[in-house]
């Protein structure tokens, strides 16, 4: 098999992985829903970083640690990690901000409210 496609076969079986991971636990902790599995942003583990970690990884198996592309890659991987922890920041700030708004309002109001928005965290 051609090394470009093992490459790209290993990223989506490690996103399918993750993302499987993630249901499991998810359904431990009672929030089990198979419809949301592949849109849903957030938890761990990251399926981001588990992906650009793996396609990293066979990038420098393959063309060596001293490649112009496993150097791409690191950049690459170092953009995403850190796009995704901020961006897990600024959702988590955000909720919290979202939950103390809801829970000012009057009961008749926060049940209009979208499930996800009743669920967020007092943290």
């Amino acid at each position: 098999m051609n090394i470009s496609i093992q490459i790209v076969l290993t990223a989506i079986i490690t996103l399918i992985v993750v993302q499987t991971i993630k249901l499991t636990t998810d359904g431990i902790k009672g929030n089990y829903n198979l419809k949301s599995i592949m849109s849903v942003y957030g938890g761990m583990p990251s399926s981001h970083t588990a992906t650009v970690i793996s396609l990293t990884t066979l990038v420098g198996y393959y063309a060596g640690v001293e490649s112009v592309s496993f150097g791409i890659s690191i950049i690459f991987s170092a953009i995403v990690i850190i796009d995704a922890m901020m961006f897990r920041g600024y959702v988590d700030h955000n909720s919290l901000a979202l939950k103390k708004l809801v829970d000012k309002l009057p009961e008749s109001e926060k049940k209009n409210m979208h499930p996800i928005v009743t669920k967020l965290k007092n943290t």
